[in-house]
């Protein structure tokens, strides 16, 4: 296909003002003998993803630029970023974006929100949808301090399968707030007990992520049952946003609060950050959602227009009434996830999520051939624990010295899990470097 933005009409005027008849008339002045008149012997056309893999296997030929095979999510994942995203972000009305808070001069601003809270309440099958927050973490603060102030109560129920750093931000948060933590156990099956949280009493909260740190699919509906049973909400996070493009969506679970992180949504790794904050909810929720909320109106012209229709932060209201401090909404990446699911639609979502389950099941299933233990039987989504032999931790530095990352070591987090790697699997991975690792393992 040819990008070429002149119509006909438009290469007709230019070369009447120029004074010749024919576009091949510009180029008289070179010989014929030094013109190409056969068509260009180029190869079939690739997916931006085989080019990018074509591009760099050149690169490597040429110099040391081999990059690491990163076998490793947790909490921050490796995905291929369509280029128009990274090309529409960097337009300066995006990147140097005004304040939402005079819509006469922001009306850009604020569309780009209100479209962002309409794709995360469509991903997560919620109502409502908050501009964004720093990050998942803060997001999940937020979700649990929602659920305080709404039941009066003073206890919340959380996973011990929630993101481990997860969890020390909700100590950090709460604990101040006199809230008190319990911790809820996982069982051999690699999630979460709802033993442990029917047999608790008076609890204003339980929140529970899916998939969980493990990668296992959690039954949110469940827990969703139980704590509404004791005039509890439910809660669920995750930190895999491409997983709601295969599972149940949280709102057809029963759930009152979803709060997340939206890296994956086309934005870079970035050592580390940032991140984005995802924090959705029922209309009955709404008024308890911290930060901003964008929505339409119309003007004295009766034209739609975009508005902060809450915001619910101590710049805006008395301190004592605010649902909170921190929550400005993280614009540029916000922008960044919207331009990513949109560039996806609907369809690609779904089809790039199957590629992801597909990618971990096969290596799943090939190391389980070759001998490695996986304990945990139930379903997940691109991650997984696995149990390598005793003394792998020579083969670990190996693989790292040949910048093979073979996994998460879990017994930082889990004593109990000493020996066990959580794996993960995107698109990003070729079935070479997948088959190369379980012979690298198991020699």
């Amino acid at each position: 296909m040819r990008y070429l933005p002149h119509t006909q009409e438009d290469i007709k005027e230019m070369l009447s003002v120029i004074g010749v008849d024919t576009v091949e008339a510009l180029f008289d002045a070179i010989p014929a003998s030094c013109r190409t008149t056969k068509p260009m012997n180029l190869p079939a056309a690739m997916s931006e993803w085989d080019l990018n893999a074509h591009m760099d296997a050149l690169a490597a030929t040429m110099a040391s630029s081999r990059e690491y095979r990163v076998f490793i999510g947790a909490g921050s994942y490796n995905h291929y970023i369509p280029s128009s995203v990274p090309y529409l972000l960097s337009r300066s009305e995006f990147a140097t974006a005004y304040t939402p808070y005079q819509p006469e001069i922001s009306q850009g601003t604020l569309q780009g929100i209100y479209e962002f809270q309409t794709l995360v309440t469509r991903l997560l099958g919620m109502e409502v949808a908050t501009a964004s927050h720093y990050d998942g973490a803060t997001g999940l603060s937020e979700a649990l301090l929602m659920a305080v102030r709404k039941t009066k109560k003073k206890k919340v129920a959380v996973s011990a399968l929630c993101h481990p750093f997860h969890r020390e931000v909700l100590r950090t948060y709460l604990g101040p707030a006199g809230v008190e933590i319990v911790e809820l156990p996982y069982g051999q099956d690699g999630r979460t007990d709802l033993a442990a949280l029917e047999a608790l009493d008076d609890v204003a909260a339980v929140a529970v992520q899916s998939p969980n740190f493990f990668g296992v699919v959690e039954h949110l509906n469940e827990f969703s049952d139980a704590i509404h049973a004791k005039k509890g909400l439910m809660i669920a996070s995750f930190t895999e946003a491409i997983a709601w493009g295969l599972l149940k969506t949280p709102g057809s679970q029963g759930v009152d609060i979803v709060a997340g992180d939206g890296q994956s949504l086309g934005i870079p790794k970035a050592f580390g950050g940032p991140g984005l904050g995802l924090l959705a909810s029922t209309k009955a929720l709404m008024r308890q959602l911290p930060g901003r909320l964008v929505g339409t109106t119309t003007d004295l012209d009766g034209k739609r227009g975009f508005v902060l229709t809450l915001a619910a932060r101590e710049q805006h209201i008395r301190r004592e009434k605010a649902t909170s401090n921190i929550c400005s909404n993280n614009g540029l990446c916000a922008m960044n996830a919207a331009m990513y699911m949109a560039s996806l639609g609907g369809s690609g979502f779904k089809r790039l999520a199957q590629i992801n389950h597909n990618k971990a099941e096969y290596l799943k299933r090939q190391l389980m051939a070759a001998g490695v233990e996986i304990p945990f039987a139930s379903p997940t989504f691109n991650e997984f624990v696995a149990k390598f032999p005793q003394g792998f931790e020579s083969t670990y530095d190996r693989l790292l010295s040949s910048m093979v990352v073979a996994g998460l070591p879990l017994g930082r987090f889990y004593p109990e899990l000493e020996g066990y790697y959580l794996l993960c699997v995107t698109e990003t991975l070729s079935k070479t470097d997948m088959d190369q690792l379980v012979k690298e393992v198991t020699e």
